[in-house]
C-alpha cells in the first residue's frame, strides 16, 4: 500500500467517528471526576521548613538566585553592594510597601510603572524590582499579577528581575496558589496572571541552553522572614 493510500485510509477511519456538536454536554466518567489530582503532582512537605527547602532546591536547578533574609534592611544592604559592583544607573519599580522601602534607599532614578512612564526609560533600567502574589515550592515558580508586579512589562523588559516576597506567600503547590489568588482578589481577577519559573531561557538552537532569550537573563528572589 502506498503512502497516499495509507493517508486516505486514516482519513476514512477518522470520518467514521462522530464529532459532538459545539456546546453539547459530554458524559463524565465517574472515575475521572473523583480522581485525586494531587497524587499526580510532585510531593511537597507539610511544614514550612520542608517547603522552603524544596523551593530553594528548585531555585538552584532553575538557575534562580534565592535569598532567605531576616528583614528589608538585609535586602537594602545586598542591593546596595550590587548597585556599586554592577554600576547600576537606573531601576524600575512600582508602588508597594517593600518595593518603595528598597528602591528609595538605592539613591538611583526610579521608573515607576504604576503611573505614566516612558518605555525607553523602562528598557534602560538595569533591574526591575517587584513584589509578587506567591512563591510555589512545588515548582520553584513566582506567581505575579499585573497588580502585584507593577503592570505587565516591569517583570519582562529589565535584564535583571528582583522579586520581594513575604514568609506567608510561600505555598506548597499550584492549588494553594490559586486559592490565595481567589482569596485576595475575589471575583475581580487581575487581567494578567503569570508564573515565572526561572530566568527566561531557550534551548532551540542545537539544544544549547541560553538564558535571557525572551525576558530577563537573571532572576533573584528575596524571601523576608
Amino acid at each position: 500500500m502506498s503512502e497516499r493510500e495509507n493517508i486516505l485510509t486514516r482519513v476514512r477511519e477518522a470520518l467514521t467517528v462522530s464529532t459532538p456538536k459545539p456546546g453539547a454536554k459530554q458524559p463524565c466518567k465517574a472515575a475521572s471526576a473523583t480522581r485525586d489530582f494531587r497524587s499526580l503532582l510532585p510531593a511537597v512537605g507539610a511544614t514550612y521548613e520542608e517547603q522552603l527547602a524544596l523551593f530553594r532546591a528548585n531555585s538552584a536547578d532553575l538557575k534562580t538566585d534565592f535569598y532567605c533574609v531576616k528583614d528589608v534592611e538585609a535586602v537594602k544592604a545586598q542591593l546596595a553592594s550590587w548597585r556599586d559592583s554592577e554600576k547600576w544607573r537606573r531601576i524600575a519599580s512600582h508602588a508597594g510597601s517593600l518595593t518603595e522601602a528598597v528602591s528609595s534607599s538605592l539613591g538611583l532614578p526610579v521608573c515607576r510603572t504604576d503611573a505614566a512612564y516612558s518605555t525607553v526609560e523602562l528598557e534602560a533600567s538595569d533591574i526591575g524590582l517587584t513584589e509578587c502574589d506567591a512563591l510555589i515550592a512545588q515548582t520553584g515558580s513566582v506567581l505575579i499579577t499585573n497588580r502585584s508586579a507593577g503592570g505587565r512589562a516591569l517583570s519582562v523588559l529589565p535584564p535583571h528581575h528582583i522579586v520581594l516576597a513575604r514568609r506567608n506567600q510561600l505555598v506548597s503547590g499550584l492549588p494553594e496558589a490559586f486559592q490565595l489568588i481567589k482569596e485576595k482578589y475575589g471575583s475581580n481577577y487581575p487581567s494578567m496572571i503569570s508564573f515565572i519559573t526561572g530566568p527566561s531561557r531557550t534551548g532551540d538552537i542545537e539544544r544549547i541552553l541560553v538564558l535571557g532569550a525572551h525576558g530577563p537573563k537573571k532572576l533573584t528572589i528575596f524571601l523576608l522572614e
